[in-house]
């Protein structure tokens, strides 16, 4: 197999997963679709193990994790999770809920598997990288196995019980908006915004805008990662830790705008090779693991879904947010991430709102809870909570 041939089978299939995740509204995962391939032709024998490196992504694969928290770091707004601190609180109280919940299995899935499992569940690409590389180093290869189909599943479990909870949310806020409507409530809530958006500073990279160029961002990450990476050695704490610091600190002084390397448009091609880095760990998964890989998924997600809806539902830590309903909504979010969080608030935006102005107001109320508590989870605290876990593998 050539270089080439390597790189269209792993562009190829994210490309049907990515196909088939529109055709289908988000309701099937383009990575599930994606990773799920990769497991079926790696068990059956059709790839080769060492495709990734065959492709020429393995160097490639090892750079990302920095580059890809740096930019997850430069997109979290500080200011507006202080703003929406209860939502904040809520989400962190539900990854605390996770966290026990699959420690306390792991006597039944195995010490390591749990240890990996934790930053996945409560995280995303980010995390799952780091805590697959560091089980592959260490010699766990079916805990890293374990971990990516935990994130390739994670989006299905998740999904349903946020849209539901979403749905009945929307309606209590559509009565909201009616009788807020009819009082003339809404006329001084859209002063006060418009107020806020004058009085708003100028940050410094919006002056600046024209400079920050492709290779002026790539420049800017390189630079960062670079100090980040002898911070690491000095210290021993994780480099994707420094990463996502230096981002939020930079993005919230003004001098980088949220996702830098969007902005530079190269975003894409470190998103494939962190991807990259997962699919190895597929490669050593034998057909006899498969039965046992399938009963720690399903042990994870049941303990995890029956603990957060338990506590939510029987015990009054839902009130910091005002409904059972967004409590879940806000917990679900830490399996779910940016922008299925985002695809969910406007699916049920849509759903339930009879106007235009209905589903703008659901869309802004249901919009800081999901997506904040996404970042709060998937985009910062998974990411400190895997480079902690990591050391104890």
């Amino acid at each position: 197999m050539s270089m080439y041939m390597g790189l269209m089978i792993v562009f190829g299939f994210f490309a049907i997963g990515d196909f088939l995740g529109v055709a289908t509204k988000a309701k099937l995962s383009s990575v599930f679709v994606a990773l799920m391939l990769f497991l079926v032709l790696f068990v059956t024998g059709v790839l080769p193990p060492d495709l990734i490196q065959i492709a020429g992504l393995t160097d490639l694969s090892r750079m990302a994790l920095g580059f890809l928290v740096f930019n997850m770091g430069s997109t979290v707004n500080l200011a507006q999770m202080k703003k929406e601190w209860k939502i904040v609180a809520m989400a962190m109280f539900s990854m605390v809920i996770a966290v026990g919940a699959v420690f306390l299995i792991s006597p039944i899935i195995g010490r390591e598997e749990a240890i990996v499992a934790i930053p996945i569940v409560n995280g995303g690409l980010a995390a799952t990288q780091i805590m697959t590389s560091a089980a592959l180093e260490k010699g766990f290869t079916g805990a890293a196995a374990l971990g990516t189909v935990i994130f390739a599943v994670q989006k299905f479990v998740g999904t349903l019980p946020a849209s539901r909870c979403g749905l009945s949310e929307a309606d209590k806020l559509v009565k909201e908006f009616r009788e807020k409507k009819a009082s003339g409530a809404l006329d001084l809530e859209k002063q006060v915004v418009e107020e806020n958006n004058k009085n708003a500073k100028l940050p410094f990279y919006k002056k600046h805008q024209k400079y920050y160029t492709t290779y002026m961002t790539l420049g800017i990450t390189a630079v960062v990662i670079y100090f980040c990476s002898l911070i690491a050695s000095a210290t021993g704490i994780s480099i994707s830790i420094w990463s996502l610091l230096a981002g939020m600190t930079l993005n919230q002084l003004g001098l980088i705008p949220p996702g830098i390397l969007d902005q530079g448009k190269s975003s894409g091609l470190f998103m494939v090779a962190s991807f990259a880095s997962l699919i190895p760990s597929l490669a050593k998964i034998s057909v006899s693991d498969l039965a046992q890989m399938a009963f720690q998924t399903v042990a994870i997600f049941g303990v995890v879904l029956v603990a957060i809806f338990g506590i939510m539902y029987f015990l009054p830590t839902w009130k910091l947010v005002g409904s059972r309903n967004l409590a879940i909504g806000v917990a679900m979010s830490q399996l779910l991430g940016f922008p299925a969080t985002l695809l969910i608030v406007n699916e049920v935006a849509t759903a339930v709102a009879e106007t235009a102005e209905e589903r703008e107001y659901i869309v802004n109320k249901l919009t800081p809870a999901f997506v904040v508590s996404g970042f709060v989870s998937v985009t910062t605290v998974s990411i400190l909570i895997a480079g902690v876990f990591a050391s104890f593998l």
